[in-house]
């Protein structure tokens, strides 16, 4: 017999960066692991992330997220420096730092973090190439969001 482990009932997603998605049109994704200290492990398993301000950084030839925001426990050790806004370092193949690097210098793209989850026991984000949208193409997503909204409305009435 095959048991089928049902997504919905155990959500491995930690945070959503709601306002990328608005913000930004996102093209390429990416996902990257995270390099954390302990005392973060523990705030992330018990909720205490903000993901709604990051981004990414290349320095170095190296990934940085920014921005994160990982609130420490009331029981974190004493001789622990707990940093909340610490750049954190992503974990990626060279080849996928090559392809971000690229992007965003020629063709001016921005790396965004989208969502942070648990793979197995690992900590991973998310990360999108994403331009930027103008205001009209803000305006126009929230018109089409509204009348696919209505239109199903309308669709579940008539049957």
């Amino acid at each position: 017999m095959n048991k089928k482990k049902s997504k919905s009932a155990n959500s491995n997603t930690i945070a959503l960066n709601k306002k990328a998605r608005h913000d930004y049109i996102l093209q390429d994704k990416l996902e990257a692991g995270l390099a954390l200290q302990g005392w973060e492990v523990k705030s992330i398993r018990s909720g205490k992330v903000n993901l709604s301000e990051s981004y990414v950084t290349i320095k170095n030839g190296e990934a940085y997220l920014i921005g994160t925001t990982i609130q420490p426990l009331n029981q974190a050790s004493s001789h622990v420096v707990c940093e909340p806004l610490r750049n954190r370092k992503l974990l990626l193949k060279q080849r996928e730092l090559d392809k971000l690097i690229g992007s965003v210098e020629r063709q001016g793209y921005s790396i965004l973090a989208t969502a942070m989850y648990w793979k197995k026991n690992w900590v991973k984000v998310e990360i999108y190439l994403g331009k930027g949208k103008h205001e009209h193409d803000k305006r126009d997503a929230v018109k089409d969001r509204d009348w696919a909204r209505d239109k199903e409305r309308m669709m579940k009435n008539k049957v």
